[in-house]
């Protein structure tokens, strides 16, 4: 075991222990594994998280899968042949949690007019990473993002500020939707795929945010009583923005967070973007986790009894891929579930906020660092 000290701890388990494993058919998750070797190997290795996984040790395993096997049983037999399940389990003896995104497709013009009026922004010149050497000391820690002025490094103009103009006229704009509340859900799922009049499709991605921290406009609709929180959804959230204009810019600027983008391959449709571990996200086989504890790459096995309407009626057991984070995915067993691209992906995701049981995959020669 180990963690203890950061709240939580490895508990080494069977494949016998984990629920729905005998059914569980991961096939789909070895073309993003040999997608992630290519990166650590060609580009530049995934950064460590607290947990102490390195680079290295799933270089180990990535090695290992460099042909596709053939069925469900031999997927599975790779996975126990070369890893020990481990059960992440918090000091508290809470559950792990997960929600899910997705990639929007959005309706889009290359020109602004009375339709065509909320841009998607590249990344601006003035905005600057932030790490402990430059980061003023009057400013929050957790801001990795600032802008350069002509007086020094300061904090970026927030949501409110950009949507009153604060770039306009500086050539960055991507493209212009027709609903800011398109371009607002675009930036909380961090990418998506842009439909032009004329047929086109362009994808953009995450490439940077202005810095502020991200503040959950659902809660801040429950805290005032206008959602159920039994009930709190991207599809409850969207219909009372729907019904509620006049307050639209007020809830959406609560949230001060604001996503910039860049352009990303979409030469074939049926991968995901490319997110933060710099490989196509797998549809239902991706997960964001904490990038502050984990590494990218690492298998992650999932359960939650309660998360049926993603497998037909079956409670969720995958094996999954940890390939992206996000300000929200904060602790050892909390995770984002990509469900794929377009509509009906976003309407799957947008109900996903259950408990859920956490397990991850580690090589076998770890076992011995880990007490297994």
């Amino acid at each position: 075991m180990t963690g203890g000290s950061a709240g939580f701890a490895l508990r080494r388990v069977a494949f016998t222990d984990l629920p729905g494993w005998e059914d569980e058919d991961p096939r789909a998750l070895f073309p993003g594994m040999r997608s992630c070797l290519e990166h650590v190997l060609k580009v530049k290795p995934y950064r460590t998280g607290s947990l102490g996984l390195t680079a290295g040790d799933l270089t180990v395993l990535l090695e290992k899968a460099s042909e596709s096997p053939s069925n469900a049983a031999s997927a599975r037999a790779f996975f126990e042949a070369h890893c020990i399940p481990f059960q992440i389990a918090r000091q508290d003896g809470r559950r792990g949690f997960v929600t899910a995104f997705y990639e929007p497709e959005v309706e889009v013009s290359e020109t602004s007019d009375g339709t065509w009026r909320y841009p998607f922004y590249y990344r601006p010149p003035d905005l600057i990473d932030l790490d402990d050497s430059n980061r003023p000391a009057e400013m929050d820690s957790g801001y990795m993002f600032g802008r350069q002025s002509g007086t020094g490094i300061v904090a970026y103009p927030d949501r409110g500020e950009i949507d009153r103009g604060f770039l306009a006229g500086r050539g960055l704009e991507i493209a212009f939707a027709r609903s800011k509340v398109d371009v607002f859900f675009a930036h909380v799922q961090g990418a998506a795929r842009l439909r032009y009049p004329d047929g086109r499709v362009r994808r953009i991605t995450y490439a940077a945010k202005a810095g502020h921290p991200f503040s959950p406009i659902g809660k801040l609709l429950i805290d005032r009583g206008e959602i159920d929180p039994a009930t709190v959804s991207m599809q409850s959230i969207r219909s009372w923005l729907e019904r509620n204009p006049a307050k639209v810019d007020e809830v959406l600027w609560h949230n001060r967070s604001y996503i910039f983008f860049r352009e990303a391959d979409v030469s074939d449709p049926s991968l995901g973007p490319v997110a933060a571990a710099k490989v196509p996200l797998i549809a239902r086989r991706s997960l964001a986790v904490d990038r502050q504890i984990h590494t990218f790459g690492f298998p992650f096995f999932i359960r939650s009894e309660t998360l049926t309407h993603l497998d037909g009626g079956k409670p969720f057991s995958r094996l999954m891929l940890a390939l992206d984070t996000g300000s929200a995915i904060v602790g050892p067993s909390r995770g984002d579930i990509f469900t794929g691209s377009g509509f009906e992906a976003g309407e799957l995701a947008g109900t996903v906020r259950n408990e859920a049981d956490f397990y991850i995959l580690l090589p076998r020669h770890l076992a011995d660092r880990f007490g297994g």
